[in-house]
């Protein structure tokens, strides 16, 4: 989600930590000491292998990671009477930015946090939304990567647990449970901070809200 990564970031770098941004609008000369920017497509999967190379020549394993896909740049609106409407070409982007890449980027982080002491943070993020479990009018290709994707940090987050490495699909949601559309970066990076900083695997569907934090909304929505 635009915005997100951004306020992220600024979290952790308050935290004392150094990030590393990949996106394709980032310039790397406009790095700095405390920010690294890796210019990236996600719809080129061998560019997340490509980042985490990079971070690791310069700032080290990661010990946190967030995947946040860009909606818009993963998105092809389909007739809500007719899903299937869109061209397989723009199916198969979205699938490669909201799946395909992030699968590639919670493997590159598991191996790295292989290597990481246990008491680093160790921990993947993946930026969903409600569509892994609700429908949403011509938003059925994004939904097939969220779901794909929520699935994966589900499997993952019982795999690594006893191996102290965590993995969350997050949900920004309104006070109520409903969906909300435009979500707040700052506390994607409160949560994150939190998370992060736990000891253990928390819920690995993080549905929560600003200025509340973790909520459970299962009993809203059924598949």
């Amino acid at each position: 989600m635009p915005g997100t990564s951004p306020a992220v970031a600024r979290t952790f770098a308050s935290k004392g930590y150094k990030v590393a941004l990949a996106a394709r609008s980032l310039r790397e000369a406009d790095s700095t000491d405390n920010q690294l920017n890796i210019t990236s497509d996600f719809a080129n999967p061998d560019d997340v292998v490509n980042a985490f190379t990079r971070v690791k020549k310069v700032l080290g394993i990661p010990s946190v990671v967030v995947y946040n896909g860009f909606a818009a740049a993963a998105w092809t609106p389909s007739p809500p009477n007719d899903p299937f409407a869109i061209p397989l070409a723009a199916f198969n982007r979205g699938m490669t930015i909201n799946t395909t890449s992030a699968f590639v980027a919670a493997q590159q982080a598991a191996l790295g946090f292989a290597e990481l002491p246990a008491h680093a943070a160790r921990s993947f993020f993946f930026t969903g939304n409600i569509l892994n479990i609700a429908v949403l009018p011509s938003f059925m290709d994004a939904g097939a990567g969220k779901s794909a994707s929520a699935h994966m940090m589900m499997a993952a987050a019982a795999a690594y647990k006893d191996r102290g490495f965590k993995f969350y699909y997050a949900d920004e949601r309104k006070a109520d449970g409903t969906a909300i559309f435009k979500v707040d970066g700052e506390a994607h990076g409160k949560l994150f901070w939190e998370l992060a900083e736990a000891n253990t695997q928390g819920p690995w569907l993080q549905t929560f809200v600003k200025g509340v934090g973790y909520k459970n909304f299962d009993s809203l929505y059924r598949l």
